[in-house]
């Protein structure tokens, strides 16, 4: 059984007929439009009510965006920052590398400076490590008996002594400085000439003119030299700087601290001394009249 609606529901034209229509329509607005521009304004006040509805709809769209715009530009701030860390380091590397070259140079020059100053023949070495024993004060040069080193060579930098060689191997020395408490130095007050021996003072870094009676002629400044007379130390080396003096009725010596010229706590370069002349032999009467030692009475 069909059920249609009375024809008294029935209105308004085919939907055939109104597709035509408002196709028609919408032609006709459209060459108006384009020939008149008579809905300019329409269109005008159209997309002005309609902006706000395109903001809200487009507003997830950009936040979203933004947000990831923000945290890839936090990673890529991370990563310059890291790069430029690191292009900082390499650079902070070279500059000191730089400047311990440029101050070796100097050192060096200085040395060169010192060695054609001296009559002696003289070699350059370069101090590799400390010596391991905490109590004494011994350095490790890198030439031996190969390169011409001798035990008891002195060795001096460009300010003064340092030392002297104590035990050469093939390719390294042992050198002990002058602040070791079993070294001393023969030398002489350049004010006052008076010649005196100045001892090491151990791990202070000090020296001491020990067995001075307590009203020498000695004063703070005071500087000291080789006196040569030990035919070790070339003459007129400098040593060291009287820094204190102590004078007490009450001790029999007064107590003299001095301070070393050489660079005994730094410096990497140093040179090695070897005289190129000997001391004359020992006088024969005075080794007839001096006791005979252990080795020479058993060989007679």
């Amino acid at each position: 059984m069909e059920h249609t609606p009375p024809p008294f529901f029935k209105r308004g034209p085919a939907p055939v007929v109104r597709l035509a229509f408002f196709a028609s329509l919408s032609l006709a607005l459209l060459v108006v439009d384009a020939r008149y521009r008579y809905l300019e304004e329409f269109r005008g006040v159209l997309a002005t009510a309609v902006y706000p509805l395109q903001e809200i709809a487009t507003t997830p769209l950009e936040l979203a965006e933004r947000a990831a715009g923000y945290f890839v530009s936090q990673t890529a701030l991370r990563d310059e920052n890291a790069k430029l860390k690191a292009r900082l380091l390499l650079t902070a590397q070279t500059a000191q590398r730089y400047e311990a070259a440029a101050a070796d140079a100097v050192r060096l020059r200085r040395l060169a400076g010192a060695a054609e100053r001296l009559r002696y023949r003289s070699m350059p070495a370069e101090i590799l490590y400390e010596g391991r024993d905490p109590f004494s004060r011994t350095i490790i040069i890198d030439k031996g008996t190969e390169q011409g080193v001798r035990s008891g060579d002195p060795v001096v930098d460009d300010l003064g002594v340092l030392g002297q060689v104590t035990h050469a191997y093939p390719l390294v020395s042992q050198v002990t400085l002058v602040t070791d408490k079993d070294h001393a130095v023969p030398v002489q007050v350049v004010r006052t000439g008076l010649r005196a021996i100045v001892f090491g003072a151990g791990r202070s870094g000090m020296m001491e003119l020990r067995f001075m009676a307590p009203n020498v002629e000695i004063q703070d400044g005071d500087r000291l030299v080789t006196s040569g007379i030990d035919g070790t130390y070339p003459p007129g080396l400098p040593v060291a700087s009287v820094i204190s003096v102590e004078r007490d009725a009450t001790r029999p010596f007064a107590r003299i601290v001095c301070q070393p010229a050489a660079g005994v706590e730094r410096g990497r370069f140093v040179l090695v001394l070897s005289s190129e002349t000997k001391l004359p032999a020992y006088p024969a009467e005075a080794r007839a009249k001096r006791p005979l030692r252990h080795h020479e009475r058993r060989g007679r």
